[in-house]
C-alpha cells in the first residue's frame, strides 16, 4: 500500500490493483460484509483485505474503532478460501 500521486490522486490502493482502500470502509459503513466486498472486487485478495483491517484495528486513533475489531473478527471466522 504505497500512495502514488500519479495514480488515483495518490489515494492508497490495494496492492496490484487500482481499487482504493477506502472502498472496503465504504462497504463496512454500508453494512456489507467481507465476502460481499471480495465478490465485488475479485482483484483484491482476502489476505490484503484482512491486512488492511488488521492495520486499522491496531491503530490507536481511527474513526472505525468501534466497527473494525468486530468486523475483522467476524470476517476471519466466516471467510475461508
Amino acid at each position: 500500500m504505497i500512495p502514488r500521486p500519479e495514480i488515483k490522486s495518490g489515494a492508497p490502493l490495494f496492492l496490484g490493483t487500482l481499487k482504493q482502500i477506502q472502498t472496503i470502509f465504504d462497504f463496512i459503513e454500508g453494512g456489507k460484509d467481507l465476502a460481499y466486498f471480495l465478490d465485488d472486487f475479485p482483484s483484491v485478495s482476502k489476505e490484503y483485505a484482512l491486512a488492511v483491517l488488521e492495520m486499522v484495528k491496531k491503530s490507536k486513533i481511527n474513526r472505525y474503532q468501534g466497527i473494525i475489531p468486530n468486523f475483522y473478527s467476524k470476517a476471519k471466522r466466516e471467510i475461508t478460501f
